[in-house]
């Protein structure tokens, strides 16, 4: 689930009109990022690994709409931001990659 949830981020980054090309390569290298930590968080906590990923997809999806609502970009990053706040001291290199891609996203859509 996680896998096909991390597929479609990069189907939609893809897909995304209003994104510079290096904007695009550069999230989509964070996805990758992403991916790689959540593998690793995934092996103890599987369903906060879904979360995170769950509000990734959220974010990257409200952010990159045609028209976003920035009301809609903020809930949706904060969300993906406070999925992540319990793992600074385990998951370091994880918080470090979600706060960038949060930042990116965050830019894109506002």
């Amino acid at each position: 689930m996680i896998e096909e949830t991390i597929r479609r981020i990069e189907e939609q980054l893809q897909r995304a009109g209003g994104v510079a090309p290096d904007q695009k390569d550069q999230l989509l290298g964070l996805v990758q990022e992403l991916k790689r930590e959540i593998q690793t968080l995934s092996r103890t906590d599987q369903e906060a690994a879904q979360s995170i990923v769950g509000f990734t997809q959220v974010s990257a999806h409200e952010a990159t709409r045609r028209q976003p609502d920035v009301r809609l970009v903020k809930l949706s990053l904060d969300g993906l931001r406070a999925s992540v706040e319990r793992f600074e001291t385990s998951h370091p290199r994880l918080v470090q990659v979600v706060n960038h891609i949060s930042q990116m996203l965050a830019n894109l859509g506002i």
